[in-house]
């Protein structure tokens, strides 16, 4: 079942708001806090008591599992950060198979774009001080692709629940 849109209207405003926290928390120290991941992982375990019983969770934990399982070997890999890949995973609870698909692609839309978008600030020329402070800024920087998959997730789940 695709949490993302069985859910109360309340319970994807928490959802909202802490997958805005994981992308300010990404985009300001390249970090996401598992405290964070852990309360987008409660969330969807609540969305499917609230959900009722007789709902099918198996492509949801297929879709958690399946991230997991792709997205640690590239943080292994150094692709991806450690938080990246359990706030992946974590999301894509939210979601079944149809709405995985959705959400992946908005996901690596968003990133596309943030690449650009961090590639054409990383050009213009600031002072030093700035450049230090501002992580995005940072000529060797990584790049906070918890941005991209927070965005990703509220389009996907936006376009969902129309």
């Amino acid at each position: 079942m695709n949490l993302a849109v069985a859910a109360p209207q309340w319970l994807a405003l928490i959802l909202s708001i802490l997958l805005f926290a994981a992308a300010a928390e990404d985009s300001v120290r390249l970090r996401i806090s598992n405290v964070t991941v852990l309360l987008v992982l409660v969330g969807a375990i609540v969305a499917a008591f609230v959900a009722g019983p007789g709902i099918r969770l198996w492509q949801n934990l297929a879709v958690f599992l399946s991230l997991l399982a792709v997205g640690t070997p590239m943080f292994a890999a150094g692709k991806l950060g450690g938080g990246d890949v359990k706030l992946l995973a974590a999301t894509g609870l939210w979601f079944d198979f149809s709405g995985a698909l959705g959400l992946l692609i908005a996901v690596a839309l968003a990133g596309g774009l943030l690449a650009l978008l961090v590639l054409v600030l990383r050009s213009i020329s600031w002072s030093e001080d700035i450049r230090r402070r501002v992580v995005l800024l940072r000529p060797k920087g990584g790049i906070p692709y918890g941005v991209a998959i927070a965005a990703g997730a509220l389009i996907a789940m936006g376009l969902q629940r129309l």
